[in-house]
């Protein structure tokens, strides 16, 4: 069985086609990649490009629409592996999904689906094989705009859900694809049930925020954001997220401290996230610090220098 899935960062994906120059499609799902070794590494995926930021995270797919905000500033999703504990066939299954997602990465997505394609008929009841496969034909329909491989890629998606019905990354992909197909009802449908089913888990939440921030309801967004941090108050990606939805809503103290909140649980599991997050703690520190110095010099006050003295209390 394979053992709990730890993240990790992996280098910011680039891809060059290898079928067509279309638009690439938007980070709103990544791809997960399985690897034999002695422990499970999930990672927030390459981009099928173009969300949900998303980079990322995004964690993958989808065709960029402008002003998404979550999309192009939370979940960034990069290329990833999922190391697992693997046995026979599941071997198999593993070498052909990092091969695929090595094609993958260089933009050879009708390789690399042959490839899932392997990992399934090895390991037929893992559900992050499905999930490749449908992220990736879900790429190459985008590009190719071609109705057939979205709906094969709508199909893998519910068959990775018929697998895994927690499966993050697939609920988000599956949820990028009914909103760019023109069923945003489904799409809110599908998290809605998702949330219902798993009351204690954060990451529907979150993904509803996503959601609701994407379609012009931000004050929607936080109720669920807020949800899912008293759902999961260790939750790094969460924190980040409600980090992300105040500062676009102005209110920078709060959005100060969730960002240190999200490094401070787990910046590293964060990937790219985290060096955003850094660099928003830096920005809003000097924003705030700027606003009190001029209060401070408006009325007139100053902050007497503080006594120099030596002390080996502290």
């Amino acid at each position: 069985m394979p053992a709990p899935a730890l993240r990790q960062t992996l280098p910011q994906f680039t891809p060059e086609h290898d079928t067509t120059n279309a638009p690439a499609s938007r980070p709103g799902s990544g791809l997960r990649v399985v690897h034999p070794d002695d422990f499970e590494v999930s990672v927030e995926v390459l981009p099928a490009e173009d969300s949900f930021t998303e980079t990322e995270d995004v964690s993958a797919i989808g065709v960029k629409r402008p002003g998404l905000t979550w999309s192009t500033l939370i979940f960034s999703f990069i290329a990833g592996l999922t190391f697992a504990t693997l046995s026979g066939c599941q071997w198999a299954a593993g070498s052909q999904n990092s091969q695929g997602a090595a094609m993958y990465n260089q933009g050879q997505y009708t390789a690399a689906m042959e490839q899932f394609q392997k990992a399934i008929a090895s390991a037929p009841e893992d559900p992050d094989g499905y999930y490749n496969l449908a992220a990736t034909t879900h790429r190459l329909g985008n590009q190719r705009q071609d109705a057939n491989l979205i709906r094969q890629s709508e199909a893998l998606y519910n068959q990775c859900l018929d697998h895994d019905p927690d499966h993050v990354d697939c609920h988000r992909g599956l949820a990028v694809l009914l909103v760019d197909s023109g069923r945003p009802d489904r799409a809110f449908t599908l998290l809605k049930n998702w949330a219902a089913q798993n009351p204690t888990l954060s990451e529907p939440r979150i993904e509803l925020a996503r959601l609701y921030e994407e379609h012009g309801e931000p004050q929607t967004a936080l109720k669920y954001l807020e949800d899912a941090v008293q759902q999961d108050a260790n939750n790094p990606r969460a924190w980040l997220a409600l980090a992300r939805l105040r500062e676009s809503g102005g209110d920078s103290v709060q959005a100060l401290q969730n960002y240190q909140r999200a490094l401070a649980l787990g910046g590293s599991s964060l990937g790219n996230n985290a060096t955003m997050a850094t660099e928003r703690v830096a920005a809003l520190s000097r924003q705030l610090n700027s606003a009190y110095d001029a209060q401070m010099n408006a009325g007139g006050t100053q902050i007497a220098a503080p006594v120099q003295f030596g002390s080996t209390r502290y």
